[in-house]
């Protein structure tokens, strides 16, 4: 869970630091870096959370949230470069 976490708090001040500072843009480097740590996190902490519900048949919610955040990762990246128009 705490990958997740670490995947929520950098997507929530990215977004944070583009549309209401207005710093950053999304066109920039920083983005590709970011997105490049951010995204494996999160699907790392999916598959360590599909093997914590197999192995040790743990029924925790973090482990649930952490499964169910990863998946929405991952058709997000499915389905976000099906639709990518450049």
């Amino acid at each position: 869970m705490g990958l997740q976490g670490f995947f929520l708090t950098a997507i929530v001040i990215s977004i944070f630091l583009v549309k209401i500072i207005k710093v950053l843009n999304f066109g920039d480097r920083w983005w590709d870096v970011s997105v490049a740590i951010i995204f494996p996190a999160s699907i790392v902490a999916f598959i360590t959370g599909v093997f914590a519900r197999r192995k040790n048949k743990d029924d925790s919610i973090a482990v649930l949230l952490s499964i169910f955040l990863g998946l929405g990762v991952i058709l997000f990246i499915i389905f976000h470069s099906l639709f990518i128009s450049d």
